[in-house]
């Protein structure tokens, strides 16, 4: 108890920094390209999109009703789009940090995230969208997403994207959370299994309805990209979610994943199947308050733990989160607060993980603010994480 007091006060401390700080205004690669702000899409401080910038992401990132000015070369090719300059972006976040995986010190963690991004048009149906990640906690990463978006693809209303995507993307975009913090349930895989709801490679298929209904299909490896890899067997797993919007603020969804991976034991290899499914709710009103939450349920066949030399069968895994954001003017915010629940149990002990997240900004510029956190592991508590410093973009 006394640990999570000092813990807080650090926080609170870290805090009242955020009271001293100067006006604001925009900009990255986007707001370039239109000559807009960043406010336009996003809320209540970058990356979070808000309505706007969920409409235009699904638009293959462009402005449908709005050509930006000399964006491309003229070179009398109309099947031809050349970029008069690549579009890119940078972000750029940095951290001090008290006790991360319980180490009982502080260390600067700057750079913790640096990434280059580059988005655009191909043609007015072909879009692409493409990070590399030079640093994440003191290592280089390499590419994380990177698709093509066909929109409208044969004038179906359906959109195609083909590439490397999060599988939990349809659901919450983990790439877009305000916290440090991850949601812990779309990283949870038994034993020696690879199917996550992480980074995959496949294709997507979405078609949204003017009933407020959007249905989304994926075809996947299902074997993550940590391997290496395209893909470690014959198999391709699926993924199908319906949402459907009532009225101005809720919106519900359900989704269904199966897959078939093989994986080896002492014994040989061995085919196991995988089966997830659960409900999600978001409720936004005017981007002042936002509650997000997921709920997952997992069944595999059959896995294997190499520290134990153990086969499991049928290992049953559920958990989900909630998620809270209060910005008290909405868009115009110049602070906002979040908060974070995390909950997974499984038929493997390991797996059993519970937090609690309190996240605080405050936007110095449309593109630069101060964050501070903490994160309390009940299944842990000697891991409790604080950390303060800046996320930026530009």
């Amino acid at each position: 108890m006394k640990k999570a007091s000092t813990h807080f006060i650090c926080l609170i401390s870290v805090l009242s920094m955020f009271l001293f700080s100067e006006k604001a205004d925009s900009i990255p690669a986007f707001a370039r390209k239109y000559q807009i702000s960043c406010q336009v899409c996003h809320a209540p401080a970058i990356p979070r999109l808000k309505a706007f910038g969920e409409e235009f992401a699904s638009n293959g990132y462009r402005m449908t009703k709005y050509e930006a000015p000399r964006y491309f070369i003229p070179t009398g090719d109309d099947q031809l789009s050349l970029f008069r300059e690549i579009p890119l972006a940078v972000r750029f976040d940095g951290h001090v940090m008290y006790n991360d995986d319980k180490s009982k010190k502080a260390s600067f963690t700057t750079p913790y995230i640096l990434k280059l991004l580059s988005s655009g048009e191909l043609s007015d149906k072909v879009s692409y969208y493409f990070y590399f990640l030079m640093n994440e906690g003191g290592s280089i990463v390499g590419i994380e997403d990177a698709f093509l978006i066909f929109r409208d693809l044969f004038k179906s209303g359906i959109n195609l994207y083909l590439g490397q995507f999060q599988a939990s993307d349809p659901l919450f975009m983990s790439e877009i959370r305000m916290t440090l913090e991850e949601y812990h349930i779309y990283g949870v895989a038994p034993g020696n299994s690879f199917t996550k709801l992480k980074y995959e490679r496949g294709m997507m298929l979405e078609r949204p309805f003017k009933t407020g209904t959007t249905v989304q299909m994926e075809v996947l490896n299902g074997c993550g990209i940590e391997q290496g890899e395209f893909d470690t067997d014959k198999n391709k797993n699926l993924m199908f979610r319906v949402s459907q919007t009532a009225g101005k603020h809720i919106s519900l969804g359900i989704f269904l994943y199966t897959g078939r991976e093989k994986l080896d034991d002492i014994t040989g290899p061995f085919a196991s199947n995988v089966t997830m499914f659960g409900p999600d709710l978001k409720i936004n009103f005017s981007d002042k308050f936002i509650i997000n939450m997921q709920y997952v349920r997992r069944a595999d066949s059959r896995v294997y733990i190499e520290e134990t030399g153990l086969d499991h069968k049928n290992v049953a895994t559920q958990g989900g989160f909630a998620e809270m954001i209060y910005s008290p003017k909405g868009d115009m915010s110049k602070w906002y607060l979040t908060g974070l629940v995390n909950w997974t149990q499984s038929d493997i002990s390991g797996l059993d993980y519970r937090s609690a997240t309190l996240h605080a900004g405050y936007l110095l510029r449309r593109n630069v603010r101060l964050v501070s956190e903490y994160t309390y592991q009940f299944t842990n508590p000697d891991h409790g994480r604080v950390s303060a410093g800046f996320v930026s973009a530009f």
